[in-house]
């Protein structure tokens, strides 16, 4: 259920204002306000009772201010009375723990982008699972159910789905693109086992995108102008079943729009191999694996921008 959440529930609220000038942000973060700024980059603390989320009850998700990253459910949300928004448990490897210099207080962070979020607290008997994080209102923002729903989901595989995800990423509307395995027959696959070409699997990204954002046929000709979808088991240097091209469908409209595209870039010359398959289990990569080029500061070696469409 919290891999569900951490999925589905990725949506950016702009924010504006104030970075430091030797505080250079990544891609995906947003400019902060010298208060954020203080608390999230240097690790400060808003006073207690003071901040928007400590006497928060709605249903939804708690992301990240910095960076959009899902943190904390709401229903891990309970009043501890000291006056931070407390939850007893994080989503799935959302939060990184950091043990504090005096070697007594365990600080969190984003796992993301480590952005400070507050300190981690156990054995205090509140909960069944023993923990506080207490959290600071300003380091989150709140995204509410309703929200939530309005996601829909695609799955595309264009060769290394490090550019895959990189590629998806830029477009307006999409609000989480995920690397991982589909198409083959081994469960739980790890990327050696992928690499092998024995598995099946092709590396694959989910993207969750906003529809009323961005069309799931918009994605697929943002998928087709972002890689060569002639190549057969390759895509640039990199060779391989893992590397195909391939649209994995959910549905029958998201079927009928991929065929609609490839037919008319095979009206336009293209000898297209992209395969159009049912979606089957999709596994999530190694985290390492994840927003790879925003973690390195690279870029794609293998998708480019062709705009064939």
């Amino acid at each position: 259920m919290k891999k569900i959440i951490l999925l589905l529930t990725v949506l950016f609220a702009a924010s504006s204002g104030y970075a430091g000038e030797d505080d250079k942000l990544k891609p995906d973060e947003r400019l902060l306000t010298p208060f954020e700024f203080s608390v999230i980059k240097e690790k400060g603390t808003e006073y207690a009772f003071s901040g928007e989320y400590f006497d928060h009850h709605e249903d939804g998700t708690y992301l990240c201010k910095n960076c959009g990253t899902p943190l904390f459910s709401s229903s891990d949300k309970f009043d501890s009375g000291c006056g931070w928004p407390s939850f007893d448990d994080q989503i799935e490897g959302a939060v990184k723990e950091i043990k504090d210099a005096d070697g007594v207080r365990t600080e969190i962070v984003c796992s993301n982008c480590n952005a400070h979020l507050g300190h981690v607290f156990r054995g205090e008997g509140y909960t069944k699972n023993n923990t506080r994080h207490c959290v600071n209102s300003i380091s989150v923002e709140f995204v509410p159910v309703q929200a939530e729903k309005r996601l829909e989901k695609a799955v595309f595989a264009s060769g290394c789905f490090w550019g895959t995800e990189y590629m998806f990423e830029k477009l307006d509307g999409v609000v989480s693109a995920v690397s991982g395995y589909t198409g083959g027959n081994k469960e739980n696959p790890t990327y050696k086992e992928v690499s092998t070409g024995e598995t099946g699997h092709a590396e694959a990204v989910e993207v969750f995108f906003d529809p009323a954002v961005v069309s799931y046929e918009e994605l697929v000709i943002h998928f087709f102008n972002t890689h060569d979808p002639t190549q057969i088991n390759r895509q640039g240097p990199d060779f391989g079943s893992q590397y195909r091209s391939g649209v994995f469908y959910l549905t029958e409209n998201q079927k009928k729009t991929a065929e609609k595209i490839v037919k008319r870039l095979e009206e336009k010359g293209y000898k297209v191999a992209t395969e159009i398959t049912k979606a089957g289990r999709f596994w999530k990569a190694e985290e390492y694996h994840q927003d790879y080029y925003r973690k390195t500061g690279g870029e794609p070696y293998c998708h480019v921008f062709y705009g064939k469409l």
